[in-house]
């Protein structure tokens, strides 16, 4: 039967939904999300789910809490399963018990799925625990959105300056002045320790501390914006000991992923470990070419050839595809030498049940000639499963040593369907500081998307740009760009690194 399910999204960062709550978007038939629910929770939606946005902030609702109620009321009635994504917990001032009460009024089914409340995720990365054996035995979570000119608070201040150990005030930063003054009124030492957390969780996460009776002038002359948490108690004097957070490498950088959308998972979640905040603007798509008469040809006659030489990830994958659509395995491979360039590549070949013959030291294909040709490579037939466009390094050099080459293309790069006004938005705004290339396709198809002259007074004024390897760096070059951030090895884990150490 159709039912709603109010799903917890957590306070913003994506890994912090449960387990429930993502298998439930996985099977959504509709999901109706807000504003503070992460975008890229939407991903893990099926293709074909509905997606209707109803955010809320500053006052600006897409639609009132009513029609909310009415839409997801609707959708059930219609025979569809609905998650409501609701950021943070649904019960915890999200308006979650009003859409329950809808629902159970027009007779249809809900559950409620909890999340990690901002109040608890947001002074957590910010080194606040809420409570602490030494310092605090309660906690109160109080709206910050009460209408001041109202006659009657429903907050007993006087309760909340002198009776609770750590106060949580949410959607507070409007209203601050007026917060601070009451419970500075009601009792409140002026020197109790006070937090403004924003964005807490995510790449965009700051914090603040001061006193109580400081706090408002801290917040407008920093120009402290919702949405945002005041945390107020001595709890907050652990901040600086404890902020694991805003202490990793690259806190607070924007770093801009170029690889196709399938590939990007490796390195975003690298960098995202170091603190980073990952924009994905993939230049490159990769499409199989492998369904030819020459690859029947080649994956029939394996036997006749002495090395197989794999160059990437993505020649294993549709090379392994060409083997199971002739009815074949590994085991095909079994009378050949193989060969891998790169780590990534050789993983890909053990995940297959294939041990490398040979993986070079340095990753680019002079090296990986010289290695074959020391092995006896310059007198075997050899085939290169690769893109179909790519360097002839390798190919040709092997000629010349005397072998017969073979390139069989097996895929090929394409300009991805990417909009790059999104990027260069978030470059005005300064929230991106280094864009990543991890092959010459990806910084040609870059600059397809986005000019040269358009991202050069963004590098005058900054960013900085990181390539994978020498390559990589000498197409930059061909735009008129130098690479600011360039690993000794040509991994992604040596480029991860390579960023870290530039950020410090």
């Amino acid at each position: 039967m159709a039912k709603a399910y109010l799903v917890g999204a957590g306070p913003g960062d994506p890994g912090l939904i449960t387990v429930k709550g993502q298998r439930l978007l996985a099977v959504a038939d509709v999901v109706i999300y807000d504003y503070l629910a992460s975008p890229e929770l939407l991903d893990v939606c099926r293709a074909d789910a509905e997606r209707i946005y109803v955010g809320k902030k500053g006052g600006d609702h897409t639609l009132p809490q009513e029609e909310i109620n009415a839409l997801i009321v609707a959708k059930v009635r219609e025979g569809k399963n609905v998650v409501r994504l609701k950021g943070g917990d649904p019960y915890i001032f999200g308006r979650g018990a009003e859409e329950a009460e809808e629902l159970l009024a027009a007779g249809l089914e809900f559950e409620v799925v909890p999340g990690v409340t901002s109040a608890v995720a947001g002074p957590a990365y910010a080194g606040i625990p809420l409570t602490h054996r030494k310092y605090a035995s309660s906690v109160a979570f109080i709206t910050g959105h009460e209408d001041p000119t109202k006659p009657e608070t429903a907050h007993n201040w006087q309760a909340l300056a002198t009776g609770t150990s750590t106060l949580c005030f949410f959607m507070g930063v409007k209203n601050l002045p007026e917060i601070t003054a009451k419970l500075l009124g009601h009792g409140m030492r002026p020197d109790t320790p006070a937090a403004l957390i924003r964005w807490g969780t995510t790449p965009r996460h700051r914090s603040w501390v001061a006193t109580v009776a400081d706090i408002a002038d801290l917040a407008q002359r920093e120009g402290v914006q919702a949405p945002a948490m005041l945390v107020v108690g001595e709890v907050v004097r652990l901040r600086d000991t404890l902020n694991w957070f805003e202490r990793q490498p690259l806190f607070g950088k924007g770093v801009v992923i170029t690889r196709a959308r399938e590939q990007a998972s490796d390195l975003k979640e690298a960098l995202a470990r170091h603190g980073a905040f990952c924009h994905e603007f993939p230049t490159i798509a990769i499409t199989p070419c492998w369904q030819t008469p020459q690859t029947e040809a080649a994956v029939s006659q394996l036997k006749s050839y002495g090395w197989v030489v794999f160059t990437s990830a993505n020649g294993v994958r549709y090379f392994w595809e060409a083997l199971a659509a002739s009815g074949k395995d590994s085991r095909a491979l079994s009378g050949c030498q193989v060969a891998a360039i790169g780590p990534a590549t050789a993983q890909a070949l053990r995940h297959r049940g294939i041990t490398p013959d040979f993986v070079p030291h340095r990753f680019v294909a002079e090296v990986v000639l010289q290695g074959l040709v020391e092995r006896g490579a310059g007198q075997e037939s050899v085939l290169i499963p690769r893109a179909r466009v790519a360097r002839d390094v390798l190919p040709e050099g092997l000629a010349r040593a005397g072998a017969r080459v073979e390139v069989l293309p097996m895929y090929e790069t394409r300009l991805a369907e990417s909009d790059g006004k999104a990027t260069v938005e978030l470059l005005r705004q300064g929230m991106l500081h280094y864009v990543t290339f991890t092959s010459s396709s990806t910084v040609e198809h870059f600059f397809a998307l986005i000019p040269p002259d358009t991202l050069r007074p963004f590098v005058d004024q900054g960013l900085r740009l990181a390539c994978i390897g020498p390559v990589t760096a000498a197409t930059l070059g061909r735009f008129g760009f130098a690479a600011h951030v360039e690993p000794q090895e040509y991994t992604i884990p040596a480029l991860v690194q390579a960023l870290v150490e530039d950020a410090r």
